[in-house]
């Protein structure tokens, strides 16, 4: 059973939401602050956080940061009234994963923790395979149709990345900061570049897309 810890200092609405994922199938934990969190966290190990952004003491935002540098695969869900683009935006690039503005539909909300899950299983493989596109990690190798597709080692893990995760917003700057050294002295407009380079090699592949999101970054979405 897949374990959700939910970060909500709505007693109501963290009550609604456990309760309504525990009749789901999930065991859900609700903590009403970020600091109780943290004590959860190290005590038991999670599949998925959803957390809320406007809390006292430590917001969702400085949680969010906090979580990520603990743990980078974990999927996160903000939970939030706060529908700005610019919290949207800061989120994302903090890496959550979705984005749910309330009030929340309960059985929305479900479907997006399937969705996040399943990402994170995929993302958990070695292996991804979309249509007759493969990849293998282990081997770092990239095949169409049987056909090798040459990468290079950033090509490579810029594409492994975006796949093992479809639909995920990455910003320019996340993927310089995982791809490319600290001290580097390159624009985030390299990734355009590497980004140029992927669609040309992958042009005869039609199981899924490299799609720039204006203003923040790139995706993959699955066709």
């Amino acid at each position: 059973m897949f374990k959700i810890l939910v970060v909500e200092d709505d007693r109501d609405i963290n009550r609604s939401v456990c309760s309504f994922l525990n009749e789901n199938g999930y065991e859900a934990i609700g903590c009403l602050g970020a600091e109780e969190a943290y004590d959860r966290m190290y005590k038991t190990t999670f599949d998925l956080i959803i957390s809320d952004i406007m809390m006292p003491k430590v917001d969702g935002f400085e949680f969010a940061r906090t979580v990520r540098s603990l743990n980078n695969d974990i999927p996160i869900l903000f939970m939030t009234a706060r529908d700005d683009l610019a919290s949207k935006q800061r989120g994302f690039r903090l890496g959550i994963d979705d984005y749910m503005t309330k009030p929340i539909d309960l059985d929305e909300l479900v479907l997006r923790i399937s969705a996040l899950l399943r990402r994170f299983k995929i993302a958990s493989s070695r292996r991804l395979e979309i249509g007759d596109f493969v990849m293998d990690a282990d081997e770092r190798s990239a095949s169409l149709d049987g056909e090798d597709i040459p990468l290079t080692a950033r090509e490579f893990d810029l594409l492994y990345k975006l796949l093992s995760y479809p639909k995920k917003t990455f910003t320019r700057t996340q993927l310089m900061d995982e791809f490319w050294d600290v001290d580097t002295q390159t624009s985030t407009r390299t990734v355009d570049v590497y980004m140029t380079k992927l669609r040309a090699k992958l042009a005869d592949c039609h199981s899924f897309e490299i799609q720039t999101v204006h203003g923040l970054g790139y995706k993959a979405v699955i066709k």
